[in-house]
This record gives structure tokens, C-alpha cells and sequence, in this order.
């Protein structure tokens, strides 16, 4: 089993660093959705035989929301802001490739020297978890476009999913679905604010929003 749920993790690793040597929006968006099908899977492969319906649940949802709504959601943003490319990053996307790795092998370092989780978990769990919620904050912090912004988010909470689906396994389905629910209405807050700086300004970079200072 822990075979499957590190297979899993390697695809998550993959997809993120893509998603950062990525220049194609549209292409960030696709690498996203594989990661909501993988975590769709994660609580099926994480809690074994005897699945329960409320394991069954959290993975429908997750899929749908992760895998196939939010990409959707972004890609009809993409068409009525007629963009298809990641214009001029504040970091290279060679250079942000190398941050993920420099942050692959820091979250290796930092969780092997934490205390061992109950239930004992595969070892590449936790390092995972915060090498996703450093690569989504480098790209909020990194890239000019808001979509781009968003998807940063998006991987942001995916490896806090990944830690409460295999370690928390214990979690309650209504924080599971909590979470999501959080990252539903994140998505389209952010949207919305896609779409008003759009149509203002005709544009999605956000670092030319200083154009608003008196």
C-alpha cells in the first residue's frame, strides 16, 4: 500500500515542479487538475480495505472540485481575458525550477528531524506536504499573472490535503470537506477579482496595480 501512496507522491512532485518550469498558462492549469485527480485517489489508497462511504464521498468530491471544476473555472477566465502565455515572471522559470528542487530537498531536511507521526506514515508524506505549500507560496510571491496566482493557492492547499488525508487520518469527514469548501470559495473570490482587473485594466498583471496610487 505504501507503494501506491508514494507513486502518488512522486506524481505530486512531478506536477509541481512542471507547474513551475511551465510558461504556458494553460499547461499550469492541466498540471493542477492531474493533482486533484491524484489527491481524489489518496484517501481511497490511504485508508486501505473496509472503505468507508464517507472516505468514498471526500474522494468524489475532491475529484470534482480539484480535477474538474476549478480547471474549468480558470480555463473560462483564460478565454475572457484572452491569455495564453505567462508573461515575464518576476523569477525565470529555469530559476523557479531550481527553487522547487533547493525546496524538495529543504522540506526532506527540516521534516527528518520531526518527532514520528501516530500510525506511521510513509516517510515521504510530510515532506510532500511542505514541499507543496512552499512551492504554492513562491508562486504567489513569483509570478505576475493572477491565474497564475491562483493556481499557486491551489498548490498551497493541495499539501495541506495531502497531510490531513494520510497523517490526520482520523480527521472528520466535515473538516475534509471543510477545506475544500475553503479552496471552492477562495477560487472564485479570486475569480471574480480576475475578471474586475481584466475588464478595468485589460491586463492580469498584478505588479502594474500600482497604477491605483495617487
Amino acid at each position: 500500500m505504501n507503494v501506491v501512496i508514494d507513486t502518488a507522491l512522486l506524481a505530486l512532485i512531478v506536477s509541481s515542479m512542471l507547474l513551475l518550469g511551465f510558461s504556458q498558462i494553460r499547461s499550469c492549469i492541466r498540471a493542477v487538475a492531474i493533482q486533484g485527480f491524484v489527491l481524489g485517489a489518496l484517501p481511497l489508497v490511504a485508508h486501505g480495505t473496509g472503505l468507508a462511504v464517507s472516505t468514498l464521498l471526500l474522494s468524489a468530491v475532491t475529484v470534482a472540485l480539484k480535477g474538474v471544476v476549478f480547471p474549468r473555472v480558470l480555463f473560462r477566465f483564460l478565454r475572457e481575458a484572452d491569455v495564453r502565455r505567462e508573461v515575464e515572471p518576476f523569477v525565470g522559470h529555469a530559476a523557479s525550477v531550481l527553487v522547487g528542487f533547493l525546496s524538495l530537498a529543504g522540506s526532506v531536511w527540516v521534516c527528518s528531524r520531526f518527532p514520528v507521526f501516530p500510525g506511521n506514515p510513509p516517510p515521504l508524506v510530510v515532506p510532500v506536504s511542505f514541499f507543496m505549500v512552499f512551492v504554492g507560496l513562491f508562486i504567489i510571491v513569483s509570478r505576475k499573472k493572477a491565474v497564475s496566482q491562483i493556481l499557486g493557492y491551489l498548490v498551497m492547499e493541495n499539501g495541506m490535503y495531502v497531510f490531513g488525508v494520510v497523517v490526520l487520518r482520523d480527521m472528520p469527514l466535515l473538516v475534509d470537506l471543510g477545506v475544500l469548501l475553503d479552496a471552492f470559495a477562495a477560487v472564485f473570490v479570486m475569480g471574480v477579482a480576475v475578471y474586475h482587473i481584466t475588464r478595468e485594466f485589460e491586463h492580469m498583471d498584478v505588479d502594474q496595480l500600482d497604477t491605483l496610487k495617487g
